[in-house]
């Protein structure tokens, strides 16, 4: 996945119908986890776009997104509509939510 800045996150927003953002901070250890889980799932989807925000340089997006922990993904189905996903349970469930997006 791409490292994306706020910018980046926003441009794509402007592009695409369905855009997903993978919020993370380095030290979490489910983060890693479920970056790798997130690394397949981009695999799986190479034409959605995907992107990944180090929430310890992103405070504003945190706050605006009302991010209540890491990991956090963040799917954007256009004018504005958010849906966080916090648990990440399998490769296949991430898939599956991200397929019927």
């Amino acid at each position: 996945m791409e490292e994306w800045t706020i910018e980046q996150w926003q441009q794509q927003l402007n592009k695409d119908d369905v855009v997903t953002l993978y919020l993370y901070t380095p030290i979490c250890g489910t983060c890693a986890v479920a970056s790798k889980m997130m690394d397949v799932v981009e695999q799986l989807l190479p034409t959605m776009p995907i992107g990944k925000m180090n929430l310890n340089y992103s405070e504003k997006l945190a706050i605006d997104l009302q991010v209540e922990s890491v990991p956090c993904l963040v799917i954007s189905r256009g004018e504005g509509v958010f849906e966080k996903i916090y648990a990440f349970q399998s490769v296949l469930n991430l898939y599956e939510i991200l397929k019927s997006s």
